[in-house]
């Protein structure tokens, strides 16, 4: 083999004493070099472009960076350090192709990065063909909504149970990330019941028609399970409700002000089928838990979602229907409750009404 200083004598001087533009030269001559040999190098050759590459590329433009990092991603003998470094650059057009194929970045190196950088960088790993139970749990507590999308589409991704727990509570608001998780072979029944029992009724059906055909046998018998028991409500048909939230959803405007709406307008079917797609708890639950007694389930639902007082308040209003009127001090009494209550309290028994 001819040597990278044979091919460019003045390299060790380069590397030692040089300004920032031969360095960025050598980068780029030494990188095509290697590109040009990679199927004909042994460990020891790597080693040696690995080595003068890591001090040379930080100095090149970004442009050959970009082009570098893309035409390295593939090769299973890419220069394993030079690789690390450059997944590790701030600038996503360098980091991103190196983080969705580079087989040679360990599982370590990929946890390290998905915990400190930003969305960018954690869709780029949400897209490799493979990702570790360590590399999804990280994935699915920092992600945006793009970032879980694409995780969950990922047939290549392993999740943890405690993954699959925290991905189906986001799925409670969110449809297409729904049918994504219940598309996937690997979710466990008691997953897919409880991914069931948050959706709204038009998501399960959908998830029906596109699950594939060994899944559907599972779907449809948890399916029948949690319709068995909304079919219990005596009184209360909720699927016009459910299409209303839908079509909210899709629109982006399953927020807020549409619940308050509903709650002054006193339409309690649309008002608990969406506090039941913003908890991910079941209809049937929620209705049970609302129609009782007491208006504290109203205040914990609430404040998991982050409602305001006037919000809550239109609510319980709601509940007690339109003849009737709750004196002044019971109202005083659930605004100081509502105030009072913890966000983690709250969300500890809404995740309690989950299990039921």
């Amino acid at each position: 083999m001819t040597t990278a200083p044979a091919l460019i004598p003045e390299l060790d001087d380069i590397v030692r004493r040089g300004d920032p533009k031969r360095r960025a030269e050598a980068a780029r001559r030494l990188g095509e070099l290697f590109l040009q040999g990679a199927a004909s190098f042994r460990p020891d050759h790597i080693d040696l472009f690995d080595g003068v590459l890591t001090s040379l590329v930080p100095h090149a433009e970004l442009a050959a960076r970009i082009d570098l990092a893309e035409r390295l991603a593939p090769l299973t003998n890419a220069p394993r350090h030079l690789v690390g470094q450059l997944a590790r650059e701030d600038e996503v057009a360098i980091a991103g192709p190196v983080l969705r194929k580079s087989p040679v970045i360990d599982d370590k190196v990929l946890v390290e990065i998905a915990n400190a950088k930003g969305q960018g960088h954690l869709l780029a790993m949400a897209e490799r063909s493979r990702l570790s139970t360590a590399l999804t749990d990280v994935i699915v507590r920092r992600g945006d909504r793009d970032v879980i999308r694409c995780a969950a589409g990922n047939e290549g991704a392993a999740f943890s149970d405690a993954s699959f727990t925290t991905l189906v509570r986001r799925a409670g608001q969110d449809g297409v990330l729904t049918l994504r998780i219940g598309r996937r072979d690997d979710l466990p029944p008691e997953h897919l019941k409880s991914l069931l029992a948050g959706s709204i009724d038009v998501i399960r059906r959908r998830l029906q028609v596109v699950a594939k055909p060994e899944r559907q046998a599972e779907i449809k018998l948890a399916m029948s399970e949690i319709e068995g028991v909304v079919a219990q409500v005596e009184g209360r048909d909720f699927a016009a409700a459910q299409r209303t939230i839908l079509a909210l959803h899709r629109a982006g405007e399953l927020n807020e002000a549409a619940v308050a709406g509903f709650a002054k307008a006193f339409k309690y079917e649309e008002c608990v089928a969406a506090l039941a797609a913003m908890t991910a708890v079941k209809i049937v639950t929620l209705d049970r838990l609302i129609a009782g007694d007491r208006y504290d389930p109203i205040l914990i639902a609430s404040k998991t979602i982050g409602f305001e007082w006037p919000t809550v308040r239109a609510l319980i209003l709601m509940r007690l229907g339109p003849n009737r009127v709750p004196s002044p001090a019971d109202i005083e009494g659930a605004r100081v409750n509502f105030v009072r209550l913890m966000p983690s309290t709250a969300q500890r028994v809404v995740d309690f009404w989950k299990s039921r």
